[in-house]
């Protein structure tokens, strides 16, 4: 069955009330997207992989249930296994390798756009596309801003994609300045 980004919206709203979430999901989107072009691979999949990742996270936060539940129903409406298989292994702790280019993209950038966006938020103007690289690596070595994000994790993904970090930063800050007034981070009013 042939699966369209209709669907996979539809399927993220169904289970993310959050708005913040539903954000999240569209900022990996758009650099899942970037990371397609980048290598001449099926935008479209890679943006659909992007934007379920963590469809279920909400109803379904912990280790024992984020990403399992959601795998679980995926394999059941007949998406793709190849697609399964990069939401599965997008969190470390799940332990599936990340085996092919869509796996290690999407785990590269998972982290890095919630860190992308706090750097943003920070700014006086609000607007991604002015966040700095320099800017984001001095606050990845801040442990207090944006705590929650895993930097451990955005180096190593940068690692697995065989991009330098600064690169990968600049390519995933030009995705979602692409689509920045989806984000709410094209600037403050």
């Amino acid at each position: 069955m042939d699966r369209d980004r209709a669907d996979a919206w539809k399927l993220l709203c169904e289970w993310t009330e959050s708005v913040n979430l539903r954000k999240h999901a569209l900022a990996v989107e758009a650099a899942m997207r970037a990371h397609a072009r980048r290598l001449g691979a099926d935008e479209n999949a890679f943006g659909i992989v992007g934007l379920l990742h963590d469809f279920d996270y909400e109803k379904n936060p912990t280790k024992e249930t984020h990403v399992w539940v959601g795998a679980k129903l995926l394999r059941e409406q007949g998406w793709p296994e190849v697609w399964v298989r990069a939401i599965e292994g997008h969190a470390d702790y799940t332990g599936v390798p990340r085996e092919t280019d869509v796996a290690r993209c999407l785990f590269a950038v998972d982290e890095l756009t919630g860190l992308l966006t706090a750097a943003a938020l920070v700014r006086p103007d609000k607007a991604i596309a002015n966040v700095e690289v320099k800017s984001v690596l001095k606050r990845m070595k801040e442990k207090a801003f944006a705590r929650s994000v895993n930097r451990d994790d955005i180096v190593k993904g940068a690692e697995e994609i065989g991009m330098p970090l600064e690169d990968h930063i600049a390519l995933v800050r030009d995705a979602m300045a692409s689509i920045a007034g989806e984000l709410g981070l094209s600037g403050a009013p």
